[in-house]
C-alpha cells in the first residue's frame, strides 16, 4: 500500500462569467477560481494526491499550466487521465478531501461532489469522503480570497 497527499490553492477569479467549480460540481452563483483550468481545487488535490502515491510527479509535470490543451479543461477529465496513469500498477482503496473555504458551505453538496469524484476515479462512493472546515477568518483563505483543498490517496499495488 502507498499513500500520497495533495494540496491546491486558488484565489477568487475577477472575471464574473468564471464558474465555481468544486470536486466536479458546480456551484452555481458564487464566484469562481482564477486558474489555467477551470481551477477545481478539490480535484486537483486529488489528482496530485494520487500522482504522489504512485510517486509520479504532480499534476503540473502532466498537465502544465503554459498549455493551452488544457485551457479551461474540466478537471475531472485530467482526474480520468491520472486515473490510467495508475490503472496498470494500482487500484485505488479511498481517497479522502479536506475543503478549507469561508464560503460556500459544501454539506449540502457533498454527496454530490464524492458521486463525481467516484465515478472518475472509478471506485464506490464509500471510497471517497468530502469535508469542509473554515480558516477562522484567519489568513487570506480566512478572508475569503480563495479556497484550498488537501486530500489524502491510499493506493495497492496490483498483485
Amino acid at each position: 500500500m502507498r499513500v500520497g497527499l495533495g494540496y491546491d490553492v486558488h484565489a477568487f477569479s475577477t472575471a464574473p462569467e468564471r464558474r465555481l467549480m468544486l470536486g466536479g460540481v458546480e456551484f452555481p452563483g458564487e464566484p469562481g477560481l482564477a486558474g489555467h483550468s477551470d481551477a477545481d481545487v478539490v480535484t486537483h488535490a486529488v489528482c496530485d494526491a494520487l500522482l504522489g502515491a504512485a510517486a509520479l510527479g504532480d499534476i503540473g509535470d502532466h498537465f502544465p499550466p503554459g498549455d493551452p490543451r488544457w485551457r479551461d479543461a474540466d478537471s475531472l477529465t485530467l482526474l480520468e487521465q491520472v486515473v490510467e496513469m495508475l490503472a496498470e500498477r494500482y487500484a485505488i482503496g479511498n481517497v479522502d478531501v479536506t475543503v478549507i473555504a469561508e464560503l460556500p458551505m459544501i454539506g449540502a453538496r457533498r454527496d454530490e461532489m464524492r458521486a463525481a469524484l467516484a465515478t472518475a476515479l472509478g471506485i464506490d462512493v464509500g471510497q471517497v469522503s468530502v469535508k469542509a472546515t473554515t480558516n477562522e477568518r484567519l489568513g487570506a483563505l480566512g478572508r475569503s480570497e480563495g479556497i484550498a483543498a488537501l486530500a489524502v490517496a491510499l493506493v495497492e499495488e496490483r498483485g
